[in-house]
């Protein structure tokens, strides 16, 4: 009679394994590094920034500040236009009043002394004197103009400084016309031997060019207020018949600009 064989029991897996068929739950979760913390925080309070509820109000929020910001834009620009159209209107109504105009200005006469031609061919240098005369006009019928501190006189040569000096201080009054002398005087002028054959062959013809530049600071008077301190620039081309004492002018002519 044949023994009959009976399958063998499964045999237990071998320590330290684990069947596949076992929930993967209880895997064992890997340890972390030595000095660190692990914090477990439950799934659900874990949100996105900002929260899904609160998304809505983040961007409302934000198109709130952003219209916020174009409104005071948009009245700081609406109070710079007017305050400027504020100042052109002012400014139209004080020229349609007042009516301003620029003073006039002219060269009278013009002295010269030390200026020996002889001896400047010879030695090159010079140390001339010049007076110069000149009339100012104010056409103005309700402005005043105060000469001030600053003021500069200079007389040129093709360029060249020969002089220089300042103006008088003084105020004149509403349409006056007031005619001042300066003495403007130069140290040791030295020219090329070119400029010094052109001034000698001029002086010969009786057609000397000079410049003149006025710098006049002033201050103009409306009623009771006294303005700020305004340049006056006048450049004046002159020519003399010659260089020496009782020298006249041929020919004169002056432009003026004011830099407020």
């Amino acid at each position: 009679m044949s023994e009959r064989v009976h399958p063998a029991a499964d045999s237990p897996p071998p320590p330290g394994t684990i069947n596949s068929s076992e929930n993967s739950s209880f895997l064992p979760k890997p340890q972390p590094p030595p000095g660190t913390y692990v914090i477990q925080v439950p799934k659900d309070q874990i949100y996105r920034i900002p929260p899904p509820e609160n998304a809505r109000r983040y961007k409302n929020g934000r198109k709130i500040r952003r219209n916020r910001c174009c409104c005071c834009l948009c009245w700081l620009l609406a109070v710079v236009a007017i305050l400027l159209v504020a100042v052109a209107a002012a400014v139209g109504i004080f020229y349609l009043v007042v009516r301003p105009k620029s003073p006039k200005y002219s060269v009278e006469s013009l002295s010269v002394r030390g200026f020996n031609l002889t001896s400047f061919q010879t030695s090159l240098t010079l140390s001339p004197e010049f007076d110069v005369t000149v009339r100012a006009e104010n056409p103005n019928k309700k402005i005043g103009i105060y000469y001030v501190d600053g003021s500069s006189a200079t007389v040129s040569y093709a360029d060249v400084a020969l002089c220089n000096g300042v103006l008088p201080t003084f105020y004149q009054g509403s349409r006056n016309v007031t005619v001042f002398q300066t003495a403007l005087t130069g140290e040791v002028i030295r020219l090329s031997g070119s400029l010094a054959d052109s001034l000698t062959a001029q002086q010969r013809k009786g057609e000397i060019p000079l410049g003149l530049d006025l710098r006049v600071p002033v201050k103009i008077k409306v009623g009771a207020v006294k303005t700020w301190k305004i340049t006056v620039k006048v450049r004046c081309d002159l020519t003399l018949d010659k260089l020496a004492e009782g020298s006249k002018i041929v020919s004169s002519s002056c432009k003026v600009k004011v830099n407020l």
